[in-house]
């Protein structure tokens, strides 16, 4: 999550309002280690709001997951 708001160069305030998910909420989730925790409607919104953003998520392939940026933005 911190990795694809740094690539949109948003906030956690910015990433709140996208996704309509409480900036507490935003905040705890990120201080996590790990796979990020939550409820799964919160991580689909999130998800969707990076997404929409223009953030593409990349599967494990060996390397471990990631993000990059749709092209043309």
């Amino acid at each position: 999550m911190k990795a694809a708001r740094a690539l949109l160069g948003w906030s956690q305030e910015d990433l709140a309002r996208e996704s309509g998910v409480s900036l507490p909420t935003l905040k705890r989730l990120e201080a996590q280690d790990g796979i990020v925790g939550g409820r799964v409607s919160t991580g689909d919104r999130i998800a969707a709001a990076l997404a929409h953003g223009g953030v593409i998520f990349i599967d494990e392939n060996g390397e471990g997951p990631g993000v990059r940026l749709r092209k043309g933005l």
